[in-house]
């Protein structure tokens, strides 16, 4: 489809919802916050950080002296275990004080996966080796926590920098386990069934088939995966990592599918990176098939990254006002971002980064 030159609403087939596209809003001045640019000078091992081999962690208990990913329970987590487990006699109903006030017990298992015992590297400055270990960390806590019968579904996501909340700059990630299916699995679930019952297809392998043909927001792919800007991203510079095989979750992943992830996964990371030359923040979330004893056979695994950085590494989106009250909005076209993507080196400007490549 032709891209319009003014402001138009795209949709979101995925959340069935719509994203209000204003192009040419990033020439307005700007006299807002501008952020400071955190210290990347950090070292190897941190003796004061919590997460680092050897340490003490805040809760108490001390970490050993781990020599590749790291996995342990929260020890401050959202939800704990409950008694019952999900589908048996005794589990907790759903409370309602009228139909308006509706509330009920929520349950689960909170994990933390360190990438690294190095304090200062973050996926874009390790090895497609190295991020291989922190693919099949992911895959085998989704496959364990999945097999428990109090678990509906399965989080894997990440918080990288200040900006986005980390609490902690050592490389990590988080694993939410519930007893129910979150708000967001819900419409995604929704979404992919409505698409497969009109069509007799999934959905996001439609969306990559589509992509991939017209290339226009494709950041870089290989044999296995590819990376885009969604049609209808919100965030500046928003990406969906698509396999180009149809697979419900992480530990369905086969050996070479595993590798060509680690990879993609460290090329996307280093453009992100070299776009503004700074540690590029970002929440990203592997959305995997809940795991509540349904077929879901529409549902294709899909990581979605959502960066906040806007037009400089000190200038970010803030989703306030119109976004709160009313629908999603961006300041330029997703063509846009995936072109300023796809110039960005795959060699990290930390080593000395120029050529880019798809």
């Amino acid at each position: 489809m032709t891209v319009p030159t003014g402001a138009h609403r795209r949709y979101n087939p995925l959340l069935d919802e719509w994203v209000l596209c204003s192009p040419g809003r990033l020439q307005r001045p700007w006299q807002g916050q501008v952020e400071a640019t955190p210290d990347e000078e950090l070292p190897p091992y941190d003796p004061s950080c919590y997460l680092c081999p050897g340490n003490a962690r805040a809760g108490g208990a001390r970490n050993p002296p781990y020599t590749s990913t790291f996995s342990f329970d929260n020890d401050f987590p959202a939800l704990v275990p409950a008694g019952p487990q999900k589908g048996t006699e005794t589990e907790q109903p759903e409370r309602r004080d009228s139909e308006l006030l509706v509330g009920g017990a929520a349950s689960g298992v909170c994990r933390v996966v360190c990438f690294s015992p190095r304090h200062d590297l973050t996926l874009a400055l390790m090895s497609p080796s190295e991020i291989r270990s922190v693919v099949d960390a992911w895959a085998d806590e989704f496959a364990r926590l999945a097999a428990r019968g109090d678990v509906a579904h399965v989080q894997v996501f990440e918080n990288k920098g200040e900006m986005m909340g980390c609490s902690n700059p050592h490389p990590h990630c988080q694993v939410w386990a519930t007893a129910h299916v979150p708000t967001l699995a819900v419409r995604r679930l929704a979404g992919q069934q409505r698409h497969l019952e009109a069509r007799g297809r999934d959905l996001l392998g439609d969306v990559l088939a589509r992509e991939l043909a017209d290339g226009t927001r494709v950041v870089c792919d290989n044999a296995h995966w590819a990376v885009l800007v969604p049609f209808w991203a919100a965030w500046p510079f928003e990406t969906l990592v698509l396999p180009r095989r149809r697979v419900p979750d992480l530990p369905a992943l086969s050996s070479e599918e595993r590798d060509a992830l680690a990879e993609i996964l460290s090329r996307l990371n280093v453009r992100y990176d070299n776009l503004f030359r700074c540690s590029f923040p970002y929440s990203m979330g592997w959305h995997a098939r809940p795991t509540d004893g349904g077929e879901h056979a529409g549902w294709r695994l899909h990581a979605s990254y959502a960066p906040p950085l806007l037009r400089s590494a000190t200038v970010r989106k803030f989703v306030v006002g119109y976004e709160l009250a009313a629908e999603a909005q961006r300041d330029f076209t997703p063509e846009e971002a995936a072109e300023q993507l796809r110039a960005s080196p795959e060699r990290h400007y930390r080593l000395g980064g120029t050529a880019a490549s798809r």
